[in-house]
């Protein structure tokens, strides 16, 4: 089960997630299987009602009760295994609808967007037992940096930029708990600079994540 899930993740959520500790290992896995799930929902869907129709899927199982979801689906297994079955990642689901939506995108969709991402975090960090003023940060650049790279609209990228430089930095030293995340907002803002998702997974990139995954920065 846990082998499917990997299997499914971005090379760099992948390699972010060799950064945690074992303690947080399993929920870094399930915040990041279900974010790539539902970028799949969004950035492959033919039709927006169909997005729709399938984060709707995702959002009603979440607001289910444990006893009344169906079986055999091992992300929402895992899930079940959070407080309140994971429901609080609602907002993912949320964010990730925001983005749905006829071209270009406003600051209103993009900021919706953030806030959800921000808001799965923040709650996986109250799991863990995180920072959550540090994750708040780190999110939220990660989040627009990732923007920066799949928009497909010059108008969308400018603002997502604009965002970003108006993001404050992580300061200082990033705990073990946070890894994962310094990891993913490190190597996705640098691939933002250059305007290239291939830096995400080129030479440097490795070394940026080794950086931010083994000393914090």
């Amino acid at each position: 089960m846990e082998d499917d899930l990997l299997a499914a993740l971005p090379p760099l959520s992948r390699l972010a997630l060799a950064y945690a500790p074992a303690a947080a290992r399993a929920d870094w896995l399930t915040l990041l299987a279900l974010d790539a799930r539902l970028a799949v929902i969004i950035r492959q869907a033919r039709e927006p009602v169909l997005a729709q129709l399938r984060l709707a899927w995702w959002r009603d199982r979440l607001h289910q009760t444990i006893a009344e979801r169906p079986r055999g689906e091992p992300l929402l297994a895992r899930l079940s295994q959070w407080q309140d079955g994971g429901s609080a990642l609602v907002s993912l689901i949320d964010g990730w609808e925001c983005l749905i939506g006829e071209a270009p995108l406003g600051a209103e969709a993009l900021e919706g967007f953030v806030r959800g991402r921000v808001a799965a975090v923040a709650a996986l960090t109250d799991r863990i037992g995180g920072d959550q003023r540090l994750a708040t940060a780190l999110a939220k650049r990660w989040a627009l940096a990732d923007l920066i790279l799949h928009l497909t609209e010059n108008e969308e990228r400018d603002l997502a930029a604009t965002l970003l430089k108006e993001a404050s930095q992580a300061p200082g030293r990033v705990p073990r708990l946070l890894r994962p995340l310094l990891v993913l907002e490190r190597v996705t803002t640098r691939a933002a600079s250059r305007g290239s998702r291939q830096a995400l997974t080129s030479p440097v990139a490795l070394i940026t994540a080794m950086r931010a995954g083994l000393l914090g920065r």
